[in-house]
């Protein structure tokens, strides 16, 4: 059995971009639901989420019969949980809070097996089709997409530095992090810091590497499509649910 190929990895090296949903429900159900309305990329969230490793693994299984890509914010920089999360069978990770270049070398090297890494070897695992995938360990590191988030005003300085981090395919600008660091918390388009992300966004992608962004607002998105990112989040599927259900109420109790 052959290696799965990683589509998403593919696409941003290639500079085609990426329309995507944020998955935050943490239900197998709802990632079945989601994964087959046409977008080329769900996030499957575990920092700003209940999901742990058993619901993470329903929802990979639940996304694996359509083209959608599941990639998976890991809620840490942590040698532990990306071990087990790449052993689950994700491909494409999404490593918040990475401040400078040593931190995302380390998250590098936590998808690496040894001599270039520091991910815990295992021959009987999902992610090699329970040891069937020939050369596993060899190659794993092939089909793995590695996105490190920036979300301070002191990491987007180190970008350039990041983006030199062999292994890193992808810097992702956490917008709401990144307002609080600006002083505008709570805050997600604050018109003072739409600039600097889009700054961001243009240094990541002449950096050579694929910048993301996440933004429910539609001229937000488009805009940082057009400055170059390569995958965007384009709205979540908690704000779909709680939106609609908003809005759906309100035409009958208006």
């Amino acid at each position: 059995m052959d290696l799965p190929q990683n589509a998403f990895k593919r696409a941003i090296k290639a500079g085609t971009p990426q329309i995507g949903l944020w998955s935050s429900l943490s239900s197998a159900y709802s990632v079945e639901i989601i994964a087959g309305a046409g977008f080329d990329w769900i996030l499957l969230d575990m920092e700003h989420s209940p999901n742990d490793l058993e619901s993470l693994l329903s929802q990979l299984q639940a996304a694996a019969p359509y083209p959608s890509h599941a990639a998976v914010r890991v809620p840490w920089n942590d040698m532990v949980t990306i071990k087990r999360v790449l052993d689950a069978g994700a491909q494409t990770l999404l490593i918040p809070y990475v401040q400078n270049a040593e931190e995302a070398k380390q998250a590098v090297a936590n998808t690496r097996y040894p001599p270039a890494g520091v991910r815990g070897v295992a021959g009987t695992t999902r992610a090699s089709r329970f040891g069937r995938v020939k050369n596993y360990a060899k190659r794993a590191h092939e089909e793995i997409c590695v996105l490190v988030q920036l979300e301070t005003q002191s990491a987007l300085a180190e970008i350039e530095k990041v983006a030199a981090i062999d292994g890193v395919d992808g810097i992702f600008i956490g917008p709401a992090d990144l307002h609080a660091s600006l002083g505008y918390t709570g805050e997600t388009a604050n018109p003072a810091v739409m600039p600097v992300i889009e700054d961001a966004i243009r240094r990541i992608r002449k950096a050579g590497k694929a910048p993301g962004y996440l933004s429910p607002v539609e001229a937000d998105a488009k805009r940082m499509l057009s400055a170059g990112a390569l995958f965007v989040a384009v709205g979540a599927d908690v704000g779909l649910l709680a939106r609609g259900a908003e809005a759906l109420c309100t035409k009958f109790k208006s």
